[in-house]
């Protein structure tokens, strides 16, 4: 099955900028689409961003203005472009496909994934 391999992570003042990778071992953008989410210590892990298959995208409201989601179909490369870090966006971050194709958006809520990587560390401080 698919291997997911998380990028980019690292530490950085807040304020600043980290952009993410995830790059798949296969093609990764059918079904309901694949999301970041991240997880900090003590904390449960959350829905970050997400894109469909369409290319719509959707966003936690504290993220939102500040990441953008993106893909590359040819790369099979997921991308999270964060700007503006705040010391809240502390955490480990986490692609992650899910491949069926109902109840969409229930399940990128819920983290009903099929497929999820190791992830990459964010500190902000």
């Amino acid at each position: 099955h698919v291997q997911l391999v998380e990028s980019g992570g690292g530490s950085v003042e807040a304020g600043g900028s980290l952009k993410l990778s995830c790059t798949a071992s296969g093609y990764i953008f059918s079904g309901c689409g694949v999301a970041w989410y991240r997880q900090a210590p003590g904390k449960e892990r959350e829905l970050v961003s997400a894109i469909r298959e369409d290319g719509s995208t959707l966003y936690k409201d504290s993220v939102k203005g500040r990441f953008t989601i993106s893909r590359d179909d040819v790369k099979n490369t997921l991308y999270l472009d964060m700007k503006a870090l705040q010391v809240e966006d502390t955490a480990m971050y986490y692609c992650a496909v899910i491949r069926r194709t109902v109840d969409c958006l229930w399940s990128f809520l819920k983290g009903q994934v099929d497929v999820s990587g190791r992830g990459t560390q964010v500190t902000v401080s």
